[in-house]
């Protein structure tokens, strides 16, 4: 119970705001796949200053609540993918393999790793910066056609007038009946 209330607070009723203002389902699904693939860089805590820089570079572009709740919804995924980004890091470097053990946490916490963990950010880093396009690329395609079904349900603002487009010859016999006659028959 308690879970689905956070996740209504958290998650859904915020959605349901963003696809209410009428924001563009590309720009919507850019924006969440953006925010996504910033939210699983493998250092934490750096995750919203990146969004809000790259917020800031893009300006209209992006959607700044919708990059943001990406953000917070990958935040779980961004401690799972640390570990593969190390080892794709490692893959493409050819750089030695860091040891994910109890003693390696021993060395680490005495300050006797410090060399091996910087090595090992700087993979995790290059695998990231080698997986984010690809990763990119595949949410926006993935959200894309989400998006455009959800903001129709959803947005309460029209994204495109809608124009009854009338023939030519309905014109004409409509400003007939109406006793107007500025076209011949």
């Amino acid at each position: 119970m308690a879970m689905s209330v956070w996740l209504n607070t958290k998650i859904v009723d915020p959605l349901i705001q963003i696809l209410r203002n009428g924001a563009e389902p590309k720009q919507l699904a850019f924006s969440a796949a953006l925010g996504f693939t910033l939210g699983i860089f493998p250092i934490c805590g750096v995750t919203v200053l990146l969004c809000g820089m790259a917020i800031a570079l893009l300006g209209p572009l992006s959607h700044s609540p919708t990059v943001l709740l990406a953000n917070f919804i990958a935040t779980p995924i961004e401690l799972s993918l640390v570990v593969p980004f190390l080892r794709l890091g490692e893959a493409i470097s050819g750089g030695p393999h860091f040891p994910l053990t109890s003693d390696a946490l021993k060395k680490v916490l005495t300050g006797q790793a410090s060399r091996e963990v910087l090595f090992s950010i700087a993979h995790a880093l290059l695998g990231w910066l080698v997986a984010a396009p690809i990763i990119l690329a595949t949410l926006y395609m993935l959200f894309l056609p989400i998006f455009k079904f959800l903001v129709p349900k959803f947005s309460s603002v029209s994204l495109s007038p809608r124009i009854q487009l009338h023939s030519h010859s309905e014109v004409k016999l409509k400003l007939k009946i109406e006793g107007w006659s500025f076209f011949r028959a």
